[in-house]
């Protein structure tokens, strides 16, 4: 059977590189073709009008721990990540990886043994957060169940987690280089974060392989004009990327617009969301804009991909094709996935539609619409 053809019409298509309004985005299949002059669209095509409104690469987020009233690290199964899975690809998001902050190994080992036999288009992987942190920045991360990085240890969470396991959030100043290399050479993408390291140990980290810095300012060694600590490393480092919350509450927004800055191309968005859990090793309790511990402490957004761009354009004063850009092409260049985040001949057909008060209309995954 010939793959379906679908030209998306009358919208603003951002390629992420530019905004286009006179061009027709031609889709055969799970991929896109080009972008076209209305006159050139083929006759077979089936037409989608986009009714003037942006048509762009779909999201990517790299640190979400669960969507859909599903919640990943309390039921670790395959019907909960897909649930999560659906849930997410409708708020535009239809890159991601699933996160699991510090637990239990016999969690962590469930989740493993779910997401090795397990695919979902959208789906990129498993993103582990901790357990090799600095208690001393724990944040919401239980104490019991932070450890020192065992490097024996470690060899058998990469085994379990052949194929699946793709990022970790790790404290630099505890990780020698045999034990970087180790998870550099299977695949796994590393992120400085709850830490306590100093400016130099943070930069030896990025040295030893360490590529990006996890939610920029959270759970960190502070800026301090004395101990520049990880921000100021993730600042002065030529190549190591950050990611960051932009809801106003994890950082303050001018705290964003300095970090972009500063960054420029090497900041990207994640949401870092949770959702409303009452068992688990996690209990979140919505705030309204926010989610708790029961103590009151800070445990994760409530933002979706599409709000993170918004909150950029509107509080921060990031143009929205370089917040755009942000959501998609700065994570995807990252994890090095060359065909996804942009719009051009030959990339993943990934595309959310959206209206000039950032509303999504309609979200293609892999060439069909959701």
């Amino acid at each position: 059977m010939a793959a379906s053809i679908i030209a998306i019409t009358n919208g603003i298509v951002f390629t992420g590189e530019e905004l286009i309004n006179d061009k027709a985005l031609l889709i055969k299949g799970s991929r896109v073709v080009d972008l076209l002059s209305p006159g050139e669209i083929p006759p077979e095509a089936e037409i989608f009008d986009a009714m003037g409104n942006y048509v762009v690469p779909g999201f990517i987020d790299l640190q979400i721990y669960g969507g859909g009233g599903r919640l990943f690290s309390a039921d670790p199964s395959e019907a909960s990540i897909a649930s999560i899975a659906d849930a997410l690809v409708q708020s535009g998001t239809t890159g991601f990886m699933i996160t699991m902050a510090t637990n239990t190994m016999e969690v962590v080992n469930e989740a493993l043994e779910t997401l090795s036999g397990y695919h979902h288009p959208a789906l990129l992987g498993l993103h582990l957060e901790g357990p090799y942190l600095n208690a001393i920045r724990r944040g919401a991360h239980p104490e019991a169940y932070i450890r020192k990085p065992d490097k024996a240890e470690i060899a058998g969470l990469l085994e379990k987690g052949k194929g699946c396991l793709r990022m970790m959030t790790i404290a630099p100043e505890w990780f020698d280089k045999d034990t970087i290399d180790l998870l550099i050479d299977h695949g796994v993408f590393l992120s400085a974060g709850h830490s306590d390291a100093t400016f130099e140990e943070a930069m030896a980290g990025f040295d030893k392989g360490i590529r990006a810095v996890t939610h920029l300012f959270n759970a960190m060694s502070p800026l301090h004009h004395r101990n520049p600590g990880l921000p100021g490393a993730a600042f002065q480092s030529d190549s190591a990327m950050a990611s960051i919350i932009a809801d106003g509450i994890h950082v303050a927004y001018q705290t964003l617009a300095i970090s972009k800055k500063l960054l420029g191309n090497r900041l990207f968005l994640i949401t870092d969301a949770v959702t409303e859990v009452y068992e688990g090793t996690y209990v979140h309790v919505f705030k309204g804009d926010r989610y708790t511990l029961p103590d009151g402490t800070l445990s994760g957004s409530a933002l979706t991909m599409m709000q993170a761009v918004a909150n950029c354009v509107h509080h921060a004063g990031i143009p929205l094709e370089e917040a755009l850009r942000m959501a998609t092409q700065y994570p995807a260049t990252l994890i090095g996935a060359d065909d996804l985040g942009r719009i051009a001949a030959g990339t993943v057909a990934n595309i959310v539609i959206f209206d000039n008060q950032y509303r999504i209309g309609h979200v293609f995954l892999e060439g069909q619409l959701q």
